[in-house]
């Protein structure tokens, strides 16, 4: 776009020179008839120039090349499906950390009475179109609670710039309208619904179909059973809030623990009986002692962070799920992911050998999984989980090692807000730490799982978060992690 930018500025200055220079010989027209000479220059401007101007092959050449540019990156560019999860994310956003639209809409990251969350160095902010986007995602899926918060928004934003037009935009003020009025309409709320499809005929009076739905809300409200829709809202002017996900009150700020529960955490060097670690012990700080979550500070150095994603990079994909005895995406895992071998680098071998070191436990094939390296861009974040299988039917159990029976998560970046893994019977949340790495024990003593690992990824606010996840099975860690006597435990 530079490129084309730069050789059409060139060749309209070119232009502009022709055009001055036909002005300033033909400003008299009854002297360019009676001159022989501006008569013979006017005919061979008309006749040879005028159609180089319009049939202008450096034009066609620029345009040419624009198109050119575009198809060598067209495979790299953002599809329907990016667009529309980008979309997506900022209503996850909205949801969990109770986030305005008008506030986003604006750049400001803020919930209600307290404090930014987040406060970019650079404020941007969404144009009526981007809000109509995203309304358009939720009203698509009939999602009309956050349809009727974003199309507001871009009504609001259409009025003041009414009869102006960008490039960029593909809807308009009616647009908006028409889908707003329908989204208070499938919400029950007649008669805003037919204020707003009155307001969409001032500006185009002939669209039959909205004239349509103007008598028909009319009939409606006349024969009163268009007072209550699809949600009855008791005079209020919006629908119902929708039900906070589960994990939404842990995400912005972790609630303070018990003071009784503080007393047995503390940080610790850890050597754990092993030799790898006597000349540089872990750094451990426990979280909590049930669920047993324990946090160890530089267990990674930045070098072999970037070493890792490096690796990982070129084989993202976008991460799935277990789903009875298939694996597939869903949206409540938003992140792409790769797996890495411990032959892969000498920095993922030396990775594995830490990991059995501070956990005592046998990482070797197969009684561990290959490294997952995950990535959170935009709304990133993974809904309330257990990493253990809960069905013997679990893909997991083809590795015939077993459960999962323990956790190890790698943070390889820092992020500037969001990200919490939030643990959510055992009411806690642990925010991003670079470098550090989180273990948790997935399976009692007993081998049942741990109902208070429930945990869920906290959406990303802002930021790139990376973590790596290594997952340990149950066979293999027989004199590890023996049973206990009390069949309870």
């Amino acid at each position: 776009l530079r490129s084309y930018l730069r050789d059409e500025s060139s060749r309209l200055r070119r232009l502009r020179r022709f055009y001055e220079k036909v002005q300033a010989l033909h400003q008299d027209p009854k002297a360019s008839v009676d001159n022989p000479l501006l008569a013979f220059s006017l005919i061979k401007r008309l006749h040879s120039d005028w159609p180089n101007v319009i049939y202008s092959d450096e034009a066609t050449r620029n345009t040419q090349a624009l198109h050119a540019g575009l198809r060598e990156v067209e495979q790299e560019l953002p599809g329907t499906e990016d667009l529309d999860g980008a979309a997506r994310a900022l209503m996850r956003l909205q949801d969990v950390y109770a986030l305005s639209v008008k506030g986003l809409a604006n750049g400001v990251f803020q919930r209600a009475g307290h404090p930014p969350l987040y406060s970019p160095s650079r404020r941007v902010s969404l144009s009526a179109d981007d809000c109509f986007h995203v309304g358009k995602v939720a009203y698509d899926t009939g999602d009309y609670y956050h349809s009727i918060a974003w199309l507001e928004e871009a009504v609001s934003l259409f009025r003041l710039s009414y009869g102006s037009w960008n490039l960029e935009d593909r809807s308009s003020l009616e647009d908006a309208l028409d889908h707003l009025a329908f989204s208070y309409f499938m919400a029950g709320n007649i008669s805003h619904a037919l204020s707003l499809s009155r307001e969409f005929l001032r500006y185009d009076p002939s669209n039959q179909r909205v004239s349509r739905n103007v008598v028909k809300y009319e009939k409606l409200l006349e024969m009163g059973t268009g007072a209550r829709g699809r949600w009855d809202w008791q005079g209020c002017h919006g629908p119902p809030q929708p039900l906070s996900p589960p994990h939404a009150l842990l995400c912005p700020l972790s609630p303070q623990p018990a003071p009784e529960r503080l007393l047995q955490l503390d940080c610790s060097y850890e050597t754990n009986s092993s030799p790898y670690l006597l000349l540089q012990p872990a750094k451990k700080e426990m979280v909590r002692i049930q669920p047993y979550v324990a946090l160890y500070h530089d267990f990674i150095t930045d070098a072999e962070a970037e070493t890792i994603k490096g690796l990982a990079g070129p084989w993202l994909q976008r991460s799935v799920v277990a789903s009875g005895e298939k694996q597939q995406k869903a949206e409540y895992r938003i992140s792409k992911s790769a797996w890495l071998k411990d032959t892969a680098d000498p920095v993922v071998r030396a990775l594995d050998q830490r990991i059995a070191a501070v956990t005592g436990l046998d990482l070797r094939p197969p009684y561990a999984e290959y490294l997952q390296v995950v990535n959170y861009g935009l709304g990133g974040h993974y809904e309330p989980h257990f990493d253990h299988a809960t069905s013997m039917k679990s893909p997991l159990y083809r590795m015939k090692s077993g459960n999962r029976i323990a956790t190890i998560m790698i943070y390889l970046s820092a992020v500037e807000a969001g990200g919490s893994t939030a643990f959510i019977y055992a009411n806690f949340s642990v925010p991003v730490v670079k470098n550090a790495a989180l273990f948790w024990w997935n399976l009692r003593r007993n081998g049942n799982g741990d109902g208070d690992t429930l945990h869920a990824g906290c959406p990303v606010l802002a930021g790139d978060k990376w973590v790596a996840n290594k997952w340990i099975h149950e066979h293999g860690q027989e004199f590890r992690r023996p049973c206990s006597a009390d069949p309870q435990d």
